[in-house]
This record gives structure tokens, sequence and C-alpha cells, in this order.
């Protein structure tokens, strides 16, 4: 499970108080529902208005996926089973690889490999699994949009609360001491809504979008190592190849793995 994010969140929720207490703010005066409604459930409206019903009670589905590490395998593991695959195929024929695939954990390897051994074109297979990366990155594209308007409309809706609680405290000139708790009360909606904007709802966005690309990355892999073992290409330049699709620091484990192999005499 992904808690990075939530640590994050907690973190900054505690920079604000800890703000606050060493500016001399009253921290209670957070305690402030009025706030968090306008704030909660002005965003949801606004995002309920921006977006169809079938995106927008899909919100809970995205957030569980965000907390939940999806892949089952990284780049590095997915070369290293593309490769070790390619010399069985090499070996034996690609018909040898029925029983490997249906131990695959991976549901867009293994669709790619029973298109192969069951001897479709290649431009067919390209384009159905090419097919596929778009749709996932459409809809991915879509979940992610729905956080960055919710991280514009929160602080928007922020001056909003602002400007009711000023309202309400512009009915109450005569009393001075409740008049500063309710104008201090007024701009606690106005952090909420930076908060919930800056510190939650962008963040999420950003979150889901590398989350995608990560997962676009290693489908791209697959994609390029299944086309190879279909065209009968030796394992070693398929390593080569599919090696040139990761950053330095997954490279590297790569070559410290293999050196691994080497040594123990694999």
């Amino acid at each position: 499970m992904d808690i990075f994010l939530i640590i994050g969140i907690v973190v900054g929720a505690l920079a604000v108080v800890v703000g606050m207490i060493v500016k001399g703010a009253n921290v209670a005066v957070l305690l402030n529902p009025a706030a968090a409604i306008i704030i909660l459930i002005g965003t949801t409206a606004a995002v309920m208005n921006s977006f169809p019903k079938k995106e927008f009670l899909n919100i809970p589905k995205v957030l569980g996926a965000l907390f939940r590490e999806k892949q089952p395998y990284d780049a590095v593991s997915l070369i290293e089973l593309i490769t070790d695959m390619a010399m069985t195929a090499r070996k034996d024929g690609l018909l040898s690889l029925e029983q490997t695939i249906m131990e695959i954990e991976d549901r867009y390897l293994q669709k790619g490999l029973s298109l192969v051994v069951d001897g479709l074109e290649h431009d067919y297979i390209q384009e159905i699994m090419e097919m596929e990366i778009d749709n996932m990155e459409d809809r991915h594209r879509a979940n992610a949009s729905i956080f960055s308007a919710a991280g514009s409309y929160a602080p928007t809706l922020g001056v909003l609360g602002a400007v009711v609680g000023l309202i309400g405290a512009l009915g109450n000139l005569n009393d001075t001491e409740k008049l500063g708790h309710m104008i201090a009360a007024a701009f606690v909606a106005t952090l909420f809504g930076i908060f919930l904007g800056y510190v939650v709802c962008h963040p999420i966005a950003s979150r889901l979008k590398r989350k995608s690309a990560a997962e676009t990355k290693n489908m791209r892999i697959i994609v390029e190592g299944v086309l190879a073992l279909q065209a009968g290409e030796n394992p070693s330049s398929i390593k080569v190849r599919l090696t040139g699709m990761l950053d330095p620091k997954e490279r590297k484990i790569l070559e410290e793995k293999e050196k691994n192999k080497q040594g123990s005499g694999e």
C-alpha cells in the first residue's frame, strides 16, 4: 500500500497547526463546521457540475487505486521475465510458453503473449496492444482532471466562505470581542480551501499522472518485448532494446542483478 501521500497530507496539516501556534493564533478557531461545509460540499457540488455522473461516481475507485500498488511487476522484473521467455521460445518454440503464460500475473503481458502464441500477425497484435494503452491513458487523464479541477475550485470557494463569514461578522459590530472572533473564523474557510486545493487535490492529481506514466512505461516495455519475441529476435538483443527504455537507476539495478547471476554461476 502506498501511504506516502497520506504522510505528506499529515505533514502539511501539522505545518499549518504549528505555524498558527508559533504566530500565537488560537488553534481552536479551526473547529469551524460552517467553513468545512462550504469548502467540502461546495467543492463536491462544483465537481458534480463539471463532470459526467459516471466519472464522478468513479472517484472512490480512483482513490482506492491511488493507494494500491497495482502493477505486479516493476520495469526491471518485466525485462528479466521477457528475456527468460525469449530464451525458452528460442530453444523450444513459442508454443512452449503456453504454461508460463497461465502463471503470469500481469494481465496485459498475458494477453500479448497469448496473441503471439495464437499466431496472429505482427501489425494486428501491435494495433490491439497500442489501442489498450491509448484507452488507459484517456481514462487516467480524465481521473486526474477531476482532482485538478477540485484543486482549482476549493481556494475560490474559500474566498466565498470568507465573504459569508464577514457578512455574518458585520452584523455584530456592537460586540467588539465577538466581532474579532467572527472575522478570524471567516478566514478559516480560506485556509481550508487553500489547504484542500494545494495540499490535497492538486497533489493527488499529480500522483495519479505519475502512476499513469509508470504504468504506461511498463505497458510499452511489454509491447516492445512481445513483438520482438514474436519476431524471434535474439534474447540478448531483446534485453538491450528493452533496457534502453529504463531510467539510469533502473538500468543500474538490472546490471547489478545480472552481475549477481553471473557470480552465482546461473
